[in-house]
């Protein structure tokens, strides 16, 4: 197992980033042989608040990494909910969605396949993968959205003085721009479905788990019956649990296990 922290200069965000990387290489003897290359690939989100770090520090994701042998790679979102900011050029959502993935197959030996290429994430990452992987859908095969903060529901057609104990209308505007005009645009998860039916593109399988005493579970709910009333490949789970890293860190073993 190798763990490393990458930083490099990307195009997409116009600044050195940083990511941590998670390569399950055993070179010992006798184990190398058995070893399956190239390697599957998860590019794993944070949440909001957090950093390219919290997967490694809060969760089991290292030995979940070397005991499912697939490669991990967790960059940083900040608070952007990984969508682009044209105004600042940081195009958030270009780079996890498409920069990344194309620099680690160069630098790792992961498959360039997109049946063996993933995106994952909890909370604003669990959003940024269902939107990241819906917009870049010829790069990723399965999504993994745990506790996802489904937020654009709530956005759409927000008023001035919206706010919510986490996020109010001035930060909405910020991160999903005209809030009039987020409803069918490619920053609603709902239009990027429809779209892809639409043009007959090869809708990635969703796997969505959240706790039943998490404040994001109605959000879930809605966008869980949006998909099925679409007839979209997905699966569905809740369980008793709240918006922890002991519920995340549970289901990302089960998200995992879903993907083979």
């Amino acid at each position: 197992m190798a763990m490393l922290q990458v930083s490099y200069y990307s195009e997409a965000m116009r600044r050195e980033v940083t990511f941590n990387a998670l390569i399950p290489l055993d070179t010992m003897e006798g184990k190398q042989e058995n070893a399956q290359l190239p390697m599957r690939s998860l590019y794993l989100l944070h949440g909001l608040t957090g950093s390219f770090t919290d997967w490694l520090s809060y969760s089991r994701i290292r030995e979940l990494s070397d005991k499912y042998h697939i490669a991990v790679f967790m960059p940083s979102g900040e608070n952007h909910f990984y969508l682009d900011d044209t105004d600042i050029g940081a195009l958030h959502g270009e780079f996890v969605g498409n920069e990344l993935v194309n620099y680690t197959r160069k630098l790792f030996p992961i498959s360039n396949r997109r049946e063996d290429t993933f995106i994952g994430g909890l909370s604003m990452g669990g959003f940024g993968a269902i939107r990241n992987g819906l917009k870049y859908a010829e790069n990723f095969s399965k999504i993994i959205a745990l506790s996802s903060a489904l937020i654009t529901y709530n956005a759409q057609n927000a008023k001035s003085d919206y706010n919510d104990g986490i996020s109010d209308y001035n930060y909405l505007k910020r991160v999903f721009g005209d809030l009039t005009q987020l409803q069918g645009s490619d920053k609603d998860p709902e239009a990027l479905i429809t779209n892809l039916k639409q043009s007959n593109g090869n809708i990635p399988e969703i796997y969505m788990a959240c706790g039943t005493e998490d404040f994001l579970v109605d959000l879930n709910r809605r966008f869980r019956d949006f998909l099925n009333t679409e007839q979209v490949d997905f699966t569905y789970v809740e369980d008793s649990g709240d918006h922890n890293w002991a519920f995340w860190d549970k289901y990302i073993e089960k998200g995992l296990l879903w993907l083979p």
